[in-house]
């Protein structure tokens, strides 16, 4: 069975970014959203998915996140920018969905 990967970039209040890697987009996101994420990610409360990219091959989207990963600062937010204007996080309904189940209001 053939996988997704996600090459992604979360950012904090601060537009702190990190970019990852991952084939579980939505659990990724979750497990940095509750602090789960040991490291940077912890450290800078990155919670906001304000980028991310598909691909088919593991070995495309190594490459990507490296590539990614080089770019300077500013390079980076450019593609965030043009991508996501507003830097409005991209997973945002899918947590407001869930709390709505459990609130009842669903």
């Amino acid at each position: 069975m053939a996988s997704t990967y996600f090459v992604y970039i979360m950012a904090s209040d601060t537009r702190v970014l990190y970019t990852g890697l991952t084939t579980r987009l939505h659990s990724r996101v979750e497990e940095h959203r509750a602090s789960g994420c040991a490291g940077f990610g912890r450290r800078h409360r990155v919670s906001k998915l304000v980028y991310f990219e598909s691909h088919v091959s593991r070995r495309i989207a190594t490459l990507r996140m490296r590539q990614i990963r080089a770019w300077n600062r500013a390079r980076r937010v450019a593609m965030v920018t043009a991508w996501n204007p507003a830097w409005t996080d991209l997973a945002a309904a899918w947590f407001e969905e869930r709390a709505a189940l459990v609130s009842g209001d669903g």
